[in-house]
């Protein structure tokens, strides 16, 4: 039997997977400074993007074996130095997939009516200025047949994809890995129903040339330098809009606030920011901005199979 300490949250069906397995779990979340002291006497601890788990950590805990993080990113552990002590490092980077895809998408339908906008001024103004906010708000754009670029073409990515095409837009993935991705397309998961057709990838400065919105999912991590900044704001067409649910400082905000600025892009959602969890002030009250904190894996079928599968790893992984 091992004991696990589940430090920012799981499912209970992945805790009731864990506790069935025999081992023995522990859910009461201890403070970040509190670890050092108490992490060693465990096997095995899940952690979210609240819990750190540096060297430092790690060297103060022999007995650990498993370091899991329920989600993608793994920039709040240090895992090369983890594996160097021989903990493995798991994830779930397929379970929040269709969660965070359908977020993305969810922005961008927002993002063409103007949407963010009029649920901040509809209850402060609807009864006073509803002729004037009509006005202000009948630009708006279809996404049928429109360009979307996806930079990153991942799980999430072809997510994004598979619903774009649902709606009819055209796809301009940018991946550095591979030429062309084939992709399933199901249809209320009906085998009959089924589409199977291949994308090629496109070239970075193509795509920002063309996509009329544009998201992004590629893994990022603190301090390198930003996937979109001035450089690649001033190749896009005018216009664009900009999704960001993959990690903050994958957008620039300093460059975007300036592109949103000079009209160079129409409106912007982000669900991550660039110093979580205290965005800058600019960000939050732009009119042309749509936010959320956080939540692209926030969804009831998500948060369940992130922690299943958190747990089918770990067991198989005791279990060794």
């Amino acid at each position: 039997m091992a004991k696990i300490l589940i430090n920012d949250g799981i499912h209970p069906d992945g805790q009731k997977m864990l506790e069935n397995a025999g081992h023995e779990v522990h859910t009461t979340k201890i403070p970040q400074d509190e670890l050092p002291a108490k992490l060693p006497a465990y096997d095995a601890i899940c952690v979210r993007s609240a819990t750190k788990v540096r060297k430092d950590l790690i060297d103060q805990c022999p007995n650990l074996k498993i370091v899991g993080r329920g989600g993608v990113g793994l920039d709040n552990i240090d895992v090369d130095h983890a594996v160097s002590k021989n903990i493995r490092v798991i994830n779930t980077p397929a379970a929040s997939s269709q969660a965070v895809a359908e977020l993305a998408i969810g922005q961008m339908f927002g993002l063409a009516r103007f949407l963010h906008d009029a649920n901040r001024k509809m209850p402060t103004e609807g009864a006073t200025n509803f002729k004037a906010l009509k006005k202000s708000y009948a630009k708006g754009v279809e996404l049928r047949g429109r360009k979307l670029g996806i930079i990153g073409f991942g799980r999430i990515g072809q997510e994004v994809a598979r619903i774009g095409l649902g709606i009819g837009m055209e796809i301009m993935p940018v991946d550095m890995a591979f030429d062309e991705m084939r992709i399933e397309v199901d249809i209320f998961r009906s085998k009959n129903a089924a589409l199977s057709l291949t994308l090629p990838t496109t070239e970075m400065k193509e795509m920002l040339a063309e996509a009329d919105f544009i998201t992004i999912h590629v893994p990022f991590k603190t301090g390198n330098k930003a996937l979109v900044g001035k450089e690649e704001f001033a190749l896009m067409k005018d216009g664009v809009r900009i999704v960001n649910t993959a990690r903050g400082g994958a957008i620039d905000e300093e460059a975007l606030l300036e592109a949103l600025e000079s009209g160079k892009v129409a409106a912007a959602a982000l669900d991550v920011f660039e110093n979580e969890p205290t965005p800058r002030a600019e960000i939050l009250s732009h009119p042309r901005i749509a936010l959320s904190p956080h939540i692209g894996a926030s969804t009831q079928e998500a948060q369940r199979k992130i922690g299943l599968q958190l747990a089918t790893q770990i067991i198989d992984i005791l279990a060794e």
